[in-house]
């Protein structure tokens, strides 16, 4: 286990604008964010949604596609742009990246794999890696789902200390949108939220309390925080800052103490 290793998931609606297009100085604030908690001893693996909400504009659309030819066209040319904005971000900070693209397949048969190159990449100590789902080749029975999903199981076989969603509001409401800061029974909260997208997104906080539930179940904390306030990072890394924190399940306690 990498001491401090944080996997940060950072959803479409935080990176682009409402046309679809990639949103320049968000990133710029996402990985000045990122870069300051690596400095400060975070060890850090990026899940980054974005491609398909970047590629959508060279398609001339006006909404997130529905069939499976165009949306894996649109992840082809967005995939590409996303990963050339985050390589000039991330060298004025000194670092790099590297890109692993990954299917359902992929996690089940070559998990061990993964996970060695992985740990190989942040032995480096200046390389950000950056996943994302291979949304340009993967088919429905080879999808992982959504990268709330696949954030919670890169997080689990890595055995990182904590697993952070960031989207585009402060965390879990209540019915009275009210800021729920900590959940400690996921089943007391599973009526507070409905499924939901955006245009050029799939998901929402129904797909994110999926990922809590099994981040919490392999013992690993979740944090659901704003992406627009990416400043706050450096505090949610140390249990503080405006966000919702689910708590490890009492089952994966109960068995790290044995």
């Amino acid at each position: 286990m990498m001491k401090n290793l944080v996997v940060i998931k950072i959803g479409t609606g935080v990176l682009t604008r409402q046309n679809g297009t990639l949103d320049g100085a968000s990133l710029v604030r996402l990985a000045t964010a990122v870069a300051e908690i690596k400095a400060q001893g975070y060890p850090c693996v990026m899940v980054s949604s974005g491609a398909v909400g970047a590629g959508v504009s060279s398609l001339n659309l006006t909404a997130y596609p529905d069939d499976v030819e165009t949306r894996q066209a649109a992840a082809a040319i967005g995939q590409a742009r996303l990963m050339q904005r985050y390589q000039t971000i991330f060298e004025q900070f000194g670092l790099d990246v590297a890109q692993l693209l990954l299917t359902g397949s992929d996690l089940e048969e070559n998990r061990d794999r993964i996970s060695a190159t992985m740990h190989r990449l942040l032995e480096e100590g200046d390389i950000i890696p950056i996943v994302n789902e291979n949304d340009s080749v993967a088919i429905e029975e080879l999808r992982v789902g959504d990268n709330d999903m696949l954030s919670a199981r890169v997080a689990e076989f890595l055995n990182a200390s904590q697993l952070i969603l960031l989207t585009t509001v402060d965390g879990l409401l209540d019915s009275e949108n009210q800021l729920i800061e900590n959940v400690e029974d996921l089943s007391k909260v599973a009526g507070l939220v409905r499924a939901e997208s955006g245009k050029f997104s799939i998901g929402g906080m129904v797909s994110k309390l999926q990922a809590v539930n099994y981040a919490t179940q392999a013992g690993i904390g979740v944090v659901v925080a704003n992406g627009r306030r990416p400043e706050q990072l450096s505090e949610l890394v140390k249990g503080r800052g405006r966000s919702t924190r689910f708590k490890i399940s009492s089952s994966a306690a109960s068995q790290d103490q044995l």
